[in-house]
């Protein structure tokens, strides 16, 4: 069993269990699927969320085997991936709670406990409306500067997010619950459960992940040269040379990409046909 409680989560659980604790927090349920669960909850005036994971048993875990995939048990990838983040200065999300028990893997039971991120907005919300309201070139310069920063350390590192998304991104809001345009934007990688952590990285995960983030930037106002001005700082080269030397990489990105347009398009279709 593995357990850490902040101090003021030890204060307030002293005595009980801390698995039925979380297990018992109640508030506004964001998911609620066969082996995880998650949802946002007061305590002491302070607002968290708590992802309570059961055992996702042995088919699950088979299934991910026979695809190659690693198997996500429960929180305790998140815990770790959150700790990785912070040792290498990626802004992230703050566990004040984790425990895991059970070993037998198909039943093991877990939780995490992290704070909100209040006064925050996620670039797929705020970025919306660039298409008819778009941002200063400055800062939307250093919003692909910023990104391209996080995405170069994750990779070098060996840590690939596989939800790379720019919903997953929330961006700090000020005081007066806007976003200062003229500072350096700061941003929070959020939703770390299925993150893969490896010395090895296959270059295969890396591709997925920068794929899914111009995927989900595809239709907000950005031009081909603010791709290649992500590709220049991700890559940390000059362009003629990264593209040169990384053709097929970056091929794939983009193919990869227009793939999860044209799926996620055909699904809306789907969609709408459906309910007309």
């Amino acid at each position: 069993m593995a357990l850490y409680l902040r101090d003021d989560f030890a204060a307030a659980w002293a005595g009980a269990d801390a698995f039925e604790k979380a297990g018992q927090l109640q508030g506004k349920v964001y998911r609620n699927v066969k082996a995880r669960r998650t949802l946002q909850f007061i305590q002491n005036g302070n607002s968290y969320f708590v992802k309570i994971h059961e055992g996702i048993g042995w088919r699950e875990i088979f299934k991910d085997l026979v695809q190659f995939r690693k198997p996500v048990l429960g929180a305790e990838n998140e815990w770790l991936a959150i700790k990785r983040l912070q040792e290498l200065d990626v802004d992230t999300m703050t566990a004040v709670a984790y425990g895991k028990r059970g070993s037998n893997p198909a039943t093991q039971q877990s939780f995490i406990i992290t704070e909100d991120l209040i006064n925050t907005v996620s670039l797929e919300d705020y970025c919306a409306k660039w298409p008819t309201q778009p941002p200063t070139f400055a800062f939307k310069l250093n919003l692909i500067s910023k990104l391209a920063d996080v995405s170069r350390c994750l990779h070098a590192a060996g840590i690939c997010h596989r939800d790379y998304y720019i919903c997953h991104f929330l961006l700090q809001k000020n005081v007066d619950g806007d976003v200062d345009t003229t500072a350096e934007p700061k941003v929070f990688l959020i939703d770390l459960h299925r993150a893969l952590m490896d010395r090895q990285l296959s270059t295969r995960w890396i591709i997925k992940d920068v794929a899914g983030l111009y995927f989900s930037a595809l239709h907000i106002g950005l031009t081909r040269r603010d791709f290649l001005r992500f590709v220049k700082r991700y890559t940390n080269r000059p362009l003629r040379a990264a593209l040169q030397d990384d053709k097929s990489f970056w091929q794939a990105v983009t193919t990869r990409a227009a793939k999860l347009d044209k799926k996620t398009n055909a699904s809306r279709d789907a969609n709408k046909a459906g309910s007309a």
